[in-house]
């Protein structure tokens, strides 16, 4: 019978957790979705992939009751800017961990081309440009966890085409991250935890009538 020092098997031991490691903080690094603070700290961002794109909505506001005031369609200048997509149907680029689409600027109601990269486990960055030039861009801090695929996606294609969500689903907790501690939503420190409002965002109207 063969015996291997103790100490090879600990080395072994080692290795096998160390590269288990190392691949887990590789997958989360290369993960956009979660809920994000923005550079200035005004709102968290909801990320959750929605039928094969990336999507982002206001999932939390400092100053709550915010209207989507600057927006050129006047139906939409009164809608609230709390579930508000911001960022818009964004597509995996091949060979790289970032995401092409289009960012929403409730600042100035526009909408301009964007590309988001996930640098570390905890930072995104988000670049946007005006017909490929005027390119500027900002770091999101990620504030809750990843979320994870989740029934979400096919209810909201099958929610766009008229056909009832799965028995027993609520658009409250599926896919919202299992769900997040209500302080994940973005609670300030020192406050009381708010419920979340959002939820599961491949469930909300904007989102889901472009998910089929």
């Amino acid at each position: 019978m063969l015996h291997c020092p103790r100490n090879f098997v600990k080395s072994a031991i080692f290795l096998s957790v160390f590269l288990l490691g190392t691949d887990i903080n590789t997958a989360l690094a290369a993960d956009p979705t979660g809920d994000w603070r923005v550079a200035d700290g005004v709102a968290n961002i909801r990320v959750a992939q929605c039928n094969g794109s990336m999507w982002g909505v206001v999932a939390w506001e400092k100053e709550p009751g915010g209207r989507d005031t600057n927006n050129p369609d006047p139906a939409k200048q009164s809608r609230p800017t709390l579930g508000m997509p911001i960022l818009l149907d964004m597509k995996k680029k091949p060979g790289a961990d970032s995401w092409e689409g289009q960012v929403y600027n409730a600042k100035d109601g526009q909408t301009y081309a964007s590309t988001i990269t996930p640098h570390g486990s905890d930072q995104l960055e988000i670049q946007g440009c005006v017909l490929g030039f005027l390119c500027g861009g900002e770091t999101w801090t990620r504030v809750g966890p990843p979320i994870p695929s989740s029934p979400g996606n096919s209810m909201a294609k099958e929610s766009a085409k008229g056909s009832p969500a799965p028995k027993g689903a609520s658009p409250k907790t599926v896919g919202a991250a299992n769900p997040p501690a209500p302080k994940t939503a973005g609670s300030p420190k020192g406050h009381a935890p708010t419920a979340d409002a959002v939820g599961d965002i491949c469930l909300l109207g904007d989102i889901a009538r472009f998910a089929h």
